[in-house]
């Protein structure tokens, strides 16, 4: 059955001049305004207990583009202003929800350049994208086509801080689900290897950063040569930028290519739910662990198997998958991270600490999915240091098939 989605794509475009300088104008008037209604909801609700909504801010850039001071707003086309207001209102939205933090102002220097233009904002005609005030279309190169007879309905142009310039349309597209498959797997993260497969296959971890991390050393410590606010600070700047921009484009691409062989050869994809941001406080391992982006790979795993109709098990980030003998149940009682095989003691099996984490990975994650629960970690108790179930206290919990 095949499933209609929303999807962006992303194509790099090489604006005149005159675009160039209408559109740094509007990320300015976009991050203004933003900035300034986050500054009134602020002092109204620390001040007065009272909360503004999506209206009563609309209401007020209006009044805020008759002052003399701000007059300049009126300059550039008010879809992407409004659209600034309805993206501050999603962040209290999920704020209030508890399911992020309290919305911070938009910097010049660190936060994206960006604006989001609506269907009344743009025109879309014979594939060729044309912005409110402006009267060029986008010299847009083309890398893949748009699907048959998809129509934009949301455009959003960015500029990265290497100076690049992009435009993502947002799509209706059709996608058709993948082939059955009987096949299942495993995986466990990791630095050496970015993921083990249950089927025992290792994932190298490609370093990207690893790989250029001389050139960016060399091009960082150019710029802090510079003098601020000079034009060669500039030029070091998108030097760095550049590196950067390099090394985020190689990963993201060897990611998705991952994900989607996954994706495609399995019907079932089991993973851990790892806590990225507390891993990342490990100072000798925080370099390696943003290198190797699990993160993002669990992301392309998450929306591409909703797509494809495949079934994405995530397991307790307390399960012992590594400790855990994948032939008889027995938990070790130790294991450092610098051993990578280790024998039971129970069962005299010797395991390869990661094939075997991600073995018991799959078997946890096809016992959860077969009985619709989680699954639940062995504990130690604080007093004895035991694990905390009763039944044969050395083995993981009862249910989980062996492999």
């Amino acid at each position: 059955m095949t499933r209609q989605v929303k999807r962006a794509f992303k194509y790099r475009f090489y604006p005149t001049d005159e675009q160039a300088a209408e559109l740094s104008r509007t990320f300015g008037c976009v991050r203004l305004v933003y900035n300034k209604a986050l500054e009134e909801r602020t002092r109204a609700w620390y001040g007065e207990q009272r909360r503004i909504s999506y209206v009563q801010s609309s209401a007020a850039l209006t009044e805020w583009k008759k002052t003399e001071e701000l007059a300049f707003l009126t300059e550039v086309s008010s879809v992407p202003l409004q659209q600034a207001l309805r993206h501050l209102q999603t962040a209290f939205v999920n704020f209030f929800a508890r399911r992020a933090k309290y919305p911070r102002n938009k910097s010049r220097k660190k936060s994206r350049a960006s604006a989001e233009y609506t269907r009344s904002a743009f025109t879309w005609r014979e594939g060729r994208l044309t912005l409110a005030k402006m009267a060029q279309p986008l010299d847009i190169r083309w890398s893949r086509p748009l699907p048959e007879g998809a129509e934009p309905t949301t455009v959003t142009v960015s500029r990265d801080a290497a100076g690049r310039w992009f435009v993502s349309l947002l799509c209706e597209d059709t996608i058709a689900p993948a082939p059955a498959t009987v096949n299942t797997v495993g995986l466990d993260a990791g630095i050496t290897s970015l993921v083990t497969l249950s089927t025992g296959e290792k994932i190298t971890n490609p370093r990207h950063e690893r790989r250029d991390r001389a050139r960016l050393a060399r091009a960082q410590r150019e710029l802090s040569r510079k003098a601020k606010g000079s034009a060669n600070r500039e030029k070091a700047r998108r030097k760095v930028a550049r590196i950067h921009a390099r090394i985020a484009d190689r990963r993201r691409d060897f990611l998705h290519k991952l994900s989607t062989r996954l994706v495609h050869e399995n019907q079932v994809v089991v993973i851990e739910d790892l806590t990225v941001r507390n891993l990342l406080k490990n100072g000798r391992l925080a370099r390696a662990i943003s290198d190797a982006a699990w993160t993002d790979l669990r992301m392309m795993l998450e929306y591409k198997c909703a797509w494809y109709g495949r079934e994405l098990v995530v397991i307790d980030r307390f399960f012992p998958s590594s400790k855990l003998c994948g032939n008889c149940g027995t938990v070790a009682v130790k294991l450092p991270l610098n051993v990578r095989a280790w024998t039971c003691e129970h069962c005299d099996v010797v395991h390869d600490r990661d094939v075997n984490a991600a073995r018991n990975i799959l078997a946890a994650g096809l016992a959860a999915s077969a009985c619709g629960d989680g699954v639940r970690p062995q504990r130690e108790s604080s007093r004895t240091g035991r694990s905390s179930v009763k039944q044969e206290p050395q083995r993981a919990t009862a249910g989980i098939p062996r492999l």
